[in-house]
């Protein structure tokens, strides 16, 4: 029933310049190992990681971060609406907590587009309370306050074209993501992605542009 990459793309999800060993391991396991089992270990472990943290600093925002994401992935392979709202509550704590921080708008924009993408606008918003607005609204900020690097343009364009490939404004945040800042790992890393996404919309195939921005995402490469 239920699909919710967040964040994505998420979020899904992002990591910047000093993050820790349990986010940067989490996004080395959503954007590369293939079995379901494994990714599944490997979340509860950052998961218990950050508690872990959290037990000790309870306000430690990059901790809550990568408690918030792992629930998420796990949300997107086992179909769990509890996780699934647990997540969206954690990312919703997150942006009030401090509205300009782009990784946690990314993550909750993610959150609703994924969502929506997943089960059709209707039953998104009847099962989990997604819409599609919330999710453009909350990637445009993380797009804005992101400046021009690659990892909020290039996550708000797969995003955008997985659920529309004839999203214009998805076209161009694949542009402008091919060609910006990668302070990070994951800011090359999604820059990459980017470039082969401007390649496959060169070619015009709605399905293969929807296909490939999907597959492009966090745990897109496993498959169901």
């Amino acid at each position: 029933m239920l699909k919710t990459a967040i964040a994505l793309l998420l979020l899904l999800t992002p990591v910047a310049a000093g993050s820790s060993p349990s986010r940067d391991g989490l996004t080395q396991t959503v954007f590369t190992v293939r079995d379901k089992a494994s990714v599944l270990a490997q979340l509860a472990g950052a998961e218990a990681d950050a508690n872990a943290i959290l037990a000790r600093m309870p306000g430690d925002s990059d901790a809550l971060l990568t408690r918030a994401m792992a629930i998420g992935y796990r949300a997107k392979l086992t179909k769990s609406r509890s996780d699934a709202l647990a997540c969206r509550a954690q990312f919703e704590a997150l942006v009030a907590r401090n509205p300009r921080d782009p990784e946690a708008q990314a993550a909750l924009g993610g959150w609703h587009i994924d969502a929506v993408e997943a089960l059709g606008g209707l039953a998104a918003r009847a099962v989990l309370g997604a819409r599609k607005a919330a999710g453009y609204e909350a990637t445009d900020r993380a797009v804005a306050l992101g400046g021009d690097r690659a990892l909020f343009t290039g996550l708000a364009a797969l995003l955008r074209l997985s659920l529309d490939p004839e999203d214009v404004r998805g076209a161009s945040l694949a542009d402008v993501a091919s060609r910006g800042t990668t302070p990070t790992t994951l800011d090359r890393m999604m820059q990459r992605r980017a470039a082969e996404m401007v390649t496959v919309l060169k070619g015009g195939d709605r399905r293969l542009v929807k296909a490939m921005a999907k597959r492009l995402l966090p745990l897109g490469q496993i498959k169901e």
